[in-house]
């Protein structure tokens, strides 16, 4: 598990299927859960591979501490904490508030046994991707809170936000 002890939550927009994305983009654009996404993560610390560094529209992002993973020894990205590896990003962790993996899939898949929750949009809907998330498992994980969406999406997409907790006994 998580040998320093440092609150890792995963946040992640996913499709009924577990697709995140493809050619390293979303799969949707949804205005009312990129304002939650900043609201969840402002003034914490943010993980998240080089690819998903390179695939934001505004880097770094802002009010938040931004750890890029790279497997480039020495690489440094301006404005960035740079980690070499899964157990350097946790190292460099907050200790005392929430930490948020961002993505892409590896860097999830990495950290998904770390994870003591998961912040997770549910798309109703599936769509051509290339990458996925790791399956949720009701045996390991259990749902905190439960929010519908508040706005209608443009393209009628229907979407739900959990907040699922792992289990002691995982």
């Amino acid at each position: 598990m998580n040998p320093e002890n440092k609150k890792i939550s995963i946040i992640v927009i996913i499709a009924q299927d577990y697709g995140i994305g493809k050619d390293n983009k979303l799969l949707w654009h949804i205005g009312e859960d990129l304002k939650r996404f900043k609201r969840i993560t402002e003034g914490h610390t943010v993980v998240m591979g080089k690819n998903t560094y390179f695939s934001l529209p505004y880097r770094p992002l802002k009010n938040r501490r931004n750890i890029v993973i790279t497997d480039i020894p020495g690489e440094q990205i301006e404005g960035c904490v740079m980690a070499y590896s899964i157990e350097d990003a946790v190292k460099q962790c907050d200790m005392d508030q929430e930490n948020f993996i961002i993505g892409g899939a590896s860097i999830y898949r990495q950290f998904f046994d770390l994870a003591q929750k998961l912040y997770i949009t549910h798309v109703q809907k599936t769509m051509e991707a290339d990458t996925f998330f790791p399956e949720i498992k009701n045996g390991t994980w259990e749902v905190l809170n439960r929010e519908p969406q508040t706005e209608v999406h443009p393209e009628g997409l229907q979407y739900e936000y959990v907040v699922y907790q792992r289990r002691n006994n995982s």
